[in-house]
C-alpha cells in the first residue's frame, strides 16, 4: 500500500532534542479498556483559608509562616525544596572524572509563585491584567535568579493527573548551578544547527517554515508577537510550543508589547485546552531559554526562547496517554498526528471558557 502519513506509522525527527518519535495514527481505532481517570470538570471550592496553605493569610510550612493577604501574585521559598543552596565544597566536585560513579554537588533554590488569591481561578479564567501580573512576576524572579544560577526553570504542573499537590493556581521555579539534561541537549543541538546553517537560529527557521507551510497545518493560534504550534515532532497528544516571532534569548528580554501579547495568547490557548473536553485540562508546562549565570557571558545567539505545554489527555477528559513500555524502553510514540491535534485545537473558536458559559 502507498504511504499515507495520516493513516500509516512513521517516525519524525526532533532537531531540538536529537531524537525520534514514532507516530501511529492507525491505532486510533483501538478500543480502550484500560485505566479511566476521574473527571475534573466539576466546580470545586478550594478556597478554604483554614486548610489551603497557599491562600492569603494561611499558615504555611514547617515553620508555621503566615502568608500575607496578597492581591495578585505571591512568591516564597519552597518549604520542601528539592535543592539546597548552602552545601559546602566537596571532593566530588574536584574529582569528577570517574566514568562509572560520577557525581557533583547540586546547589540551587526552589521557589513557588501563587498566581492569584482565589483558589478557584485558574489562568484561563483570570483577567488579562491578572495574567500580566503573573508574567511580570515570572520575569522578576527569573532576573533575580539568573544573576546567580546557570539555569532557571519556571514550570507549572496543573491538575492531580500531573502530580500537583495543591489545587491553588501556582507554579514553581527551580534554579541550579548546573545545566540539567534537557537544557544541556538543547544548548548543543541549537548550537550545532547555528554552526551548520551559517548563523541561522533553529527555532526561527522552524517558525518561518510553519507560517509559510500550505494551510499552516500545525499552527493553533498566533498574534503579532507570538506563535503557538503543535510541533512537527510533538510527543504528547495535544502538546504545544509557544514561541516569540522575534529572536529572543531569555524571558527577561521580552518587550512590554511582547508581554501583553503573551498574556493574550496564553489565555486563548488555555481556554482552548479546557474547552476541548470541558475539563480543567491537566498539563506540565515550562520555559526554556538561553543559559544564565556565568554561562550568560558566552555567545548564546543560537538560542530561542520557547515555552512547552505537555498535556496527557488523548481521547476524553478521563483517558490519558501513558508513557510506558515501548516509550520508556525504546522511543516516544504517539497516536494522533500533530496535524490532527492542531486542527482540533484550532477549530475550538470560542474565546469563552466553558465554565463561564454556564454562568451566562
Amino acid at each position: 500500500m502507498n504511504f499515507d502519513g495520516t493513516k500509516h506509522s512513521h517516525c519524525r525527527y526532533n532537531p531540538l532534542k536529537d531524537e525520534w518519535v514514532l507516530v501511529s495514527p492507525q491505532r486510533l481505532s483501538r478500543p480502550w479498556q484500560g485505566r479511566v481517570e476521574d473527571d475534573d470538570s466539576g466546580d470545586t471550592n478550594n478556597n478554604q483559608q483554614s486548610t489551603n496553605p497557599l491562600c492569603p493569610g494561611a499558615i504555611r510550612g514547617k515553620a508555621g509562616q503566615p502568608n500575607p493577604f496578597y492581591e495578585h501574585t505571591f512568591v516564597f521559598d519552597n518549604d520542601y525544596p528539592a535543592l539546597l543552596s548552602d552545601i559546602a565544597a566537596d571532593e566530588n566536585e574536584k574529582n569528577n572524572d570517574d566514568d562509572l560513579f560520577r557525581c557533583h554537588v547540586a546547589r540551587g533554590v526552589c521557589k513557588v509563585i501563587c498566581f492569584h488569591p482565589d483558589s478557584n481561578l485558574t489562568l484561563p479564567r483570570m483577567t488579562l491584567d491578572d495574567i500580566s501580573h503573573v508574567i511580570k512576576t515570572w520575569i522578576d524572579v527569573y532576573q533575580d535568579l539568573a544573576s546567580k544560577y546557570q539555569w532557571v526553570q519556571i514550570f507549572e504542573n496543573r491538575g492531580d493527573m500531573m502530580g500537583c499537590s495543591n489545587p491553588h493556581p501556582h507554579c514553581q521555579v527551580w534554579a541550579t548551578d548546573f545545566l540539567p539534561n534537557e537544557a544541556r541537549v538543547k544548548h548543543r543541538t541549537q548550537k550545532d544547527y547555528f554552526t551548520k546553517h551559517n548563523g541561522n537560529v533553529l527555532l526561527l527557521d522552524y517558525i518561518k517554515r510553519e507560517l509559510n507551510e500550505f494551510k499552516k497545518a500545525r499552527v493553533v493560534i498566533d498574534n503579532e508577537h507570538w506563535l503557538v504550534v503543535v510541533p512537527y515532532w510533538a510527543v504528547w497528544p495535544y502538546e504545544t510550543m509557544l514561541l516569540p516571532k522575534r529572536h529572543v534569548l531569555r524571558l527577561s528580554d521580552l518587550t512590554d508589547d511582547e508581554q501583553i501579547g503573551l498574556g493574550q495568547i496564553m489565555k486563548q490557548l488555555l481556554i482552548k485546552y479546557d474547552n476541548l473536553f470541558n475539563t480543567s485540562f491537566p498539563y506540565s508546562m515550562g520555559w526554556h531559554g538561553a543559559p544564565t549565570g556565568d554561562l550568560s557571558n558566552e555567545d548564546c545567539s543560537h538560542w530561542q526562547l520557547h515555552a512547552l505545554y505537555y498535556p496527557p489527555l488523548v481521547r476524553s477528559a478521563t483517558v490519558k496517554k501513558f508513557m510506558v513500555g515501548y516509550e520508556m524502553l525504546a522511543q516516544a510514540q504517539r497516536d494522533i498526528t500533530p496535524e490532527y491535534a492542531a486542527e482540533t485545537l484550532r477549530n475550538l473558536s470560542s474565546e469563552i471558557h466553558y465554565k463561564d458559559k454556564k454562568n451566562t
